[in-house]
């Protein structure tokens, strides 16, 4: 990265796969997301199984939560990320919650609260989503999610259910 240390923003990115060797799928886009000019991988969660959210009838998932330092804008992080997501066969249907070889979301982009067409941030499933907020807690415990509040906070009202950590 060309920038210095204080021109970087710290972003939290969430993987999920259940298609195609899911766990592969996330080690893959681990990857991939490494090697973005202008990111810095800071931290990488454990692998979490999870049920699928949306129709019952497709596979369970793998998640994780990544952490980077990016001087990249948060459009333009996006923007690379669904780049990957396309590499990896994702397929954009229109029915919400489906199967998919690789979701990448922006979780969050330092202390910004962003609405644009195409990102909202903090994501706006976050609060209520085991399969992104124990990641998140293992690898930032401490975290402030703006507009939101502490994750150890969001943690205690959100039940596990069924999440699984993976070894």
């Amino acid at each position: 990265m060309e920038n210095s240390k204080a021109d970087l923003i710290t972003a939290y990115i969430g993987l999920g796969s259940n298609l195609a060797n899911p766990a592969e799928q996330i080690k893959s886009a681990r990857t991939a997301i490494t090697q973005i000019a202008g990111v810095q991988e800071l931290a990488f969660s454990s692998l979490y199984h999870s049920a699928p959210m949306g129709p019952q009838d497709q596979p369970d998932y793998v998640n994780a939560v990544i952490c980077v330092a990016t001087d990249l804008s948060p459009i333009n992080l996006l923007r690379c990320l669904q780049r990957i997501e396309n590499d990896h066969g994702r397929v954009r249907k229109t029915e919400r919650w489906g199967a998919r070889t690789l979701d990448l979301d922006v979780l969050i982009y330092g202390d910004q609260l962003i609405e644009h067409p195409d990102l909202i941030v903090p994501h706006p499933g976050l609060a209520d989503r085991a399969f992104v907020l124990y990641p998140l807690f293992e690898i930032a415990p401490q975290l402030v999610v703006p507009g939101k509040g502490n994750i150890a906070d969001l943690v205690a009202q959100c039940p596990m259910n069924e999440l699984k950590r993976l070894d």
